[in-house]
């Protein structure tokens, strides 16, 4: 079961994807996760991002969907896998789709988490982040025990700039023009699900495993 996840920043798709992995049994692949680890592990695909990154470069899109493939050729993705934050763009999707082609692979579900805007610059507003140990909070849906205080640690909570309004607005701005077109690229492959990312996490996951099979 090859899934993506598809959703505006804040939309919750993080979330349901490693919902998604522990239900089903399947590695939850963060693009992020794997720069870390090949960079941590010094292997050459790492270097290479290295190069890019440290010079405050994209990592070019072959390069990335290189680091992908050597992720999911590893035993732990032979049933499946959810990949959380790529492809973000049509290019990126294309390069994905064509490695894997090569495998004889291609994606099952592309599941779109759908979200207002509205939403969710109310939603990211009220995050806030263990500047120590980083744990996030939510004033509404996940507070911490003393306002303001990290439960964890007992450090003080921010409100991150990554979480601002005016930060998040300019976010969705970028996924609109950027990422938005994905879900047009993968309704045309007939792959594409889409779910209410407005209800509560458990009842967006509940659809989300309707779609999938039990």
């Amino acid at each position: 079961m090859k899934i993506i996840m598809l959703g505006a920043p804040g939309a919750g798709k993080g979330t349901q994807a490693k919902m998604i992995a522990a239900k089903y049994g399947i590695p939850h692949v963060s693009t992020g996760d794997i720069f870390r680890a090949n960079i941590k592990n010094g292997t050459e695909l790492g270097k290479k991002a290295k190069t890019y990154m440290d010079a405050g470069q994209l990592v070019p899109d072959s390069l990335t969907v290189d680091l992908l493939i050597d992720r999911i050729s590893q035993d732990d993705c032979a049933n499946g896998y959810v990949l959380d934050g790529f492809p973000r763009t049509i290019p990126q999707a294309q390069c994905l789709e064509d490695a894997l082609a090569a495998r004889g692979e291609s994606v099952d579900y592309a599941i779109n988490v759908e979200v207002p805007d509205s939403n969710i610059v109310n939603r990211m507003g009220g995050r806030r982040a263990c500047v120590t140990c980083g744990a996030t909070y939510h004033i509404v849906h996940i507070p911490p025990k003393k306002e303001g205080i990290c439960d964890k640690c007992g450090s003080g909570l921010i409100l991150r700039d990554d979480d601002k309004p005016e930060t998040v607005q300019n976010r969705l701005k970028v996924y609109h023009e950027q990422t938005q077109p994905l879900i047009d690229f993968y309704s045309k492959k007939g792959v594409l699900k889409e779910v209410d990312g407005t209800q509560e996490m458990n009842a967006v996951f509940e659809d989300i495993v309707k779609i999938l099979g039990a």
